[in-house]
């Protein structure tokens, strides 16, 4: 048997503009004039966007909610980074010279470089990104190079020798580097610069990077990717990649920067670590690459993935070095930064499937690619990667691509057996119902009409739209689904008319709730389906059930030492005050006591170091069977053990029965979902009451109010 499913609103989706050529942290469009950018801003509550107009001359307080999510605060505050930078720099540029810094940011390259040639020399610096541009501006005015070093609002390959530098440069440096070395256009930028805007032989600071991997065995890894075999064990009976189209349901094939360290003891080594590709700074790069590389395991063991990171030769000589290894690997040449940083991270290569099995002693092949902005592995093994389904079709007709986070939750038994008994009762009696999916979900359109066969399932799909339809239809057949049971839309709740429906009304109003694209947003955020219930208001009959039923936003107070040091104020530089960038980049700790930090989406557990300080409780409930309004909470927090307080951890706990018997928490300790993070400005030391520590404070009260014309949340503490 088949299903009939079809689109009745396409609405395109157009995507912005982004630059490869220097280190962008957002979505932009810069026009014609150099001094106006749109900026995209996504509505959280309606799912709509808008261009924000950012000028040259408005106020910077526009700003700062645009970059207060960007890695600029913690690249800046990465101590290990800004000394090997400062030491290389002396080192390289002993003389007058012509210095060309790429992707220039707040200029701080750009300074140490004048300030190593003394009064002499000539330094530009390019950055195209407006925003920067200006904050780069401010920070050389205090420091007094206002004068001195030559700001450039234009992308490196937009720069004319003759016109916007007079000759080409003799020095470059530049930082245009991410997790995977080459995402932010390394080698394009580099072409180009030698091509056109370097000196033969020029200098270069960094001088070189290496990149290096290593094998690993990783149940963890493999639940990021690998659905298939997940859901093999889940008795639900729905199957979201069938037999034969393994992929359908997939995360796309890169690398994911991780945080590898908090996994250590969840990973088995397979392997020595190896060298990959090497890129010089101080000559022209090719395009692409290969290397062929046999490697001897030292384990027996299954290989999961490919965990990579690379080493930074700042100086020709060899004597300053920068790496992101984890923390396992030990050199006598480099070691990893001092402390935690966020802006770069290992990367995670998934081997495809359950992985490859291997034995101590044996040598595996393995082929690594790198093209302008990725590098990828092979492994030379006889796994068939052609999917063919029984009825023709394959999985490149109707893929989905999902997050790592995304395919291991539509793997998890737990959840998934949540999710079933959940729609199992609130299914209980109901005959030929009505059910409107509101979200992106895939999973529940076919549990609702797998559990309810007279039921007719309409799906909105609002981000997933044609492509969510395609894979719904690639997957019917494997599910025995009857005909007409499910229908998908492709628009946004607040398009949905009684015309969409028949004529008849809504008895069941479900979501998980997951939006497509909102993965990496603050957790209330996803009360977009609160707006979505409030805006099919009028087609839901008088009975009908609304799952989840509320949501509960939770908190705990936290010790984060190491995302508060990568978080907090900036002052002095290696020598240069940064303090005027702290409120456009949202920094959060050792603030006036006038201004506030915002709160900010993190995985918890990829924060280095963090330590609970409080049972977890509740701050608000917010019933989806009403509508959408302002909400209010205040609870009291008692805390339970002795420690730094460095802020308050929030989130929210899905209820999605009406018996409240069926919770789904995105809490800490639930690694799958990011929460939402409200630092201190100034860190407390708190413990329990018996502790009797006089300097201590034993509770606090926390406050939260929900804008609902916005989705924001603004959070008010008091500590007692």
């Amino acid at each position: 048997m088949i299903i009939s499913l079809f689109l009745k609103t396409l609405i395109p989706i157009s995507r912005p503009f982004i630059s490869t050529l220097t280190p962008i942290r957002s979505n932009f469009i810069r026009t014609m004039s150099s001094n106006v950018v749109f900026q995209l801003k996504l509505h959280p509550l309606t799912g709509n966007s808008e261009w924000v107009v950012i000028q040259e001359d408005q106020n910077d307080d526009v700003q700062q909610p645009l970059l207060a999510t960007t890695s600029y605060l913690d690249m800046l505050n990465d101590s290990a980074r800004n000394r090997a930078y400062r030491q290389a720099i002396e080192k390289t540029i002993t003389k007058p010279s012509h210095v060309l810094d790429i992707g220039a940011g707040t200029g701080l390259l750009s300074m140490m470089a004048a300030r190593a040639m003394g009064s002499k020399g000539r330094v530009t610096a390019c950055e195209s990104y407006l925003p920067m541009v200006k904050l780069m501006k401010k920070v050389m005015r205090v420091n007094g190079m206002g004068g001195r070093i030559k700001v450039i609002n234009k992308r490196s390959d937009e720069l004319q020798v003759g016109g916007d530098i007079p000759s080409r440069a003799d020095v470059l440096v530049s930082e245009i580097l991410d997790s995977e070395l080459l995402g932010e256009g390394l080698i394009p930028t580099l072409q180009h610069a030698h091509d056109n805007l370097l000196s033969e032989n020029p200098l270069t600071v960094p001088y070189r990077a290496t990149t290096y991997g290593q094998l690993v065995e990783s149940s963890f890894l493999r639940q990021l990717h690998d659905l298939h075999n997940n859901e093999a064990s889940v008795p639900d009976d729905i199957c979201l990649t069938p037999p034969g189209l393994e992929g359908v349901l997939s995360v796309k094939r890169q690398q994911y920067a991780m945080h590898c360290d908090p996994i250590r003891k969840e990973i088995k080594l397979l392997s020595e670590p190896f060298k990959i590709f090497e890129f010089d700074f101080w000559k022209r790069p090719e395009s692409y690459g290969e290397s062929e590389l046999c490697v001897k395991a030292t384990n027996d063991g299954r290989v999961h993935a490919v965990v990579s990171w690379w080493v930074l030769q700042l100086d020709r000589e060899g004597t300053i070095y920068y790496s992101t290894a984890p923390r396992w690997i030990s050199s006598a040449t480099t070691t990893s930064p001092i402390g935690w940083c966020d802006h770069w991270k290992q990367c995670v290569w998934f081997v495809p499937g359950n992985g490859i099995s291997i034995s101590k002693g044996e040598e595996i092949c393995l082929h690594a690619t790198h093209t302008d902005t990725t590098i990828s592995y092979n492994f030379d093994t006889r796994v068939s990667t052609s999917e063919v389904s029984h009825h023709g079709m394959t999985a490149e007709n109707f893929q989905l691509v999902l997050s790592p986070e995304r395919a291991a939750i539509y793997g998890d038994k737990a959840w998934r057996l949540s999710m079933l008994k959940a729609v199992e009762s609130v299914l209980q009696g109901r005959v030929r119902s009505l059910c409107l999916v509101a979200d992106d979900s895939v999973f529940l359109p076919l549990l609702v009409a797998h559990l309810s066969e007279a039921s007719h399932v309409i799906s909105l799909l609002p981000g997933l739209k044609e492509r969510g339809l395609q894979y719904l239809l690639g997957v019917a057949h494997d599910n025995h689904l009857s005909p007409n049971h499910i229908e998908v839309l492709g628009k946004r709740a607040k398009q949905v008319t009684l015309d969409d429906t028949d004529q008849k009304k809504v008895d069941l109003l479900i979501a998980e709730p997951f939006y497509f694209g909102n993965d990496g947003m603050l957790p209330w955020q996803n009360l977009r389906f609160w707006k979505d219930r409030t805006s099919v208001d009028s087609i839901l009959s008088e009975d009908a059930l609304i799952i989840p039923s509320k949501g509960i936003l939770k908190a705990c107070a936290i010790s984060l030492p190491d995302l508060w040091k990568s978080r907090c104020c900036l002052s002095k530089i290696e020598g240069f005050d940064h303090s005027v960038v702290n409120g456009t980049l949202g920094a959060c700790g050792n603030l006036p006591d006038s201004e506030e930090g915002p709160c900010l989406p993190f995985f918890v557990w990829q924060c280095g170091e963090y330590d609970v300080l409080s049972e977890a409780f509740d701050v608000m409930e917010f019933d989806f069977s009403k509508q959408i309004h302002q909400c209010e909470g205040k609870s009291k927090v008692n805390f339970t053990k002795s420690g730094v307080c460095h802020g308050f951890v929030l989130w929210i706990d899905w209820v999605m029965d009406l018996q409240n018997s069926v919770v789904i928490s995105t809490g800490p300790d639930k690694r799958y979902w990011k929460q939402g993070v409200k630092l201190l400005a100034t860190p407390k030391t708190v413990g329990p009451e018996i502790s009797k520590n006089a300097q201590a404070c034993y509770s606090a009260v926390l406050e939260a109010i929900f804008n609902p014309s916005n989705g924001d949340l603004k959070i008010v503490h008091e500590f007692l």
